[in-house]
């Protein structure tokens, strides 16, 4: 087994009583009817560090050994790259790390929806404020947002609209997939944290409120025992600007804090899968995904 990418800062933060230490162990396993001859892959399974998280410690394992190289993509996030050229049946991936997590700190001088309209902030956000396959919204589903939004800042607009979506939706798992759009789920009236994001994301857009898709993981207990490993899942979030980047859970209708742990940033889900690749020989039979989740302090 190979270790693609380890990251191991130099100096750890302490934990401190608003911050969480979790171990993420992250693990996909591919399997195939017969021997694939090569497969070339990208997987974004390294947390980020930023103000409120701290990656101490990460790593990306591939079995059968594979090199693998790390870069930050276009969007910041740190992708692990690998290919195989040698008859496998089985690809096994597992990324694990050690995160320090907590609430954003500090504030910022906030904008109204004038300062939105000026032509330097459409263009530094250009991508962040036009509708992707995955986001994009009815005219109709627009203005009942917009009338919810009434005339608050933008400040107060973005939980709003986290509040408006969750509203109107239920969280049901496996009610959709990766390939679901945002109006599709919004038809249904449910879906999973990852169309519940599009939604959100879709309308703070509509809205003039420049918007990005987060992928992470969320430890699903608030009062979690330290040392206790729990079942968790990929989770996702939005994230909107109003003169700095504000951050919301509109799943679970809560601010990002100690039990949310980013792995990355984009558009929508299609700029941050956490695997993705291409495989040459025997079709798939699918693949398995597990993610463990450990508070160690």
């Amino acid at each position: 087994m190979s270790q693609a990418q380890t990251f191991e800062p130099t100096t750890a933060a302490r934990p401190a009583a608003h911050r969480w230490r979790l171990q993420v162990v992250h693990r996909t396993r591919f399997h195939y009817t017969g021997p694939v001859r090569s497969s070339y892959n990208e997987a974004r399974l390294t947390p980020e560090s930023s103000n409120r998280q701290t990656t101490l410690r990460s790593k990306v394992e591939i079995e059968p050994v594979a090199t693998a190289y790390a870069y930050r993509d276009y969007w910041g996030s740190t992708v692990t790259a690998f290919d195989l050229h040698s008859p496998h049946a089985e690809l096994v991936v597992t990324g694990t790390s050690i995160v320090e997590a907590g609430p954003e700190l500090g504030g910022h001088d906030r904008v109204g929806w004038s300062g939105l309209r000026a032509r330097e902030v459409r263009q530094q956000f250009g991508e962040l404020l036009s509708p992707t396959p995955l986001t994009a919204m009815d005219d109709d589903v627009v203005v009942q947002a917009r009338t919810a939004v009434g005339e608050t800042h933008p400040h107060e607009a973005g939980p709003l609209i986290c509040r408006f979506v969750r509203d109107h939706m239920d969280y049901l798992s496996g009610s959709t997939n990766v390939k679901t759009n945002a109006m599709q789920a919004w038809t249904k009236g449910q879906g999973v944290c990852q169309d519940i994001s599009h939604v959100t994301v879709g309308l703070l857009r509509a809205l003039g409120l420049p918007a990005r898709y987060v992928s992470g993981y969320l430890h699903p207990t608030p009062g979690a025992e330290i040392g206790q490993p729990v079942t968790g899942e990929s989770h996702a979030w939005v994230e909107w600007w109003d003169g700095g980047w504000n951050a919301f859970d509109p799943t679970n209708s809560v601010e990002i804090g100690t039990r949310h742990v980013t792995l990355g940033r984009g558009r929508d889900y299609g700029d941050v899968p956490p695997f993705k690749g291409l495989f040459s020989g025997p079709r798939s039979e699918g693949h398995t995904v597990t993610v463990e989740v450990t508070r160690l302090a």
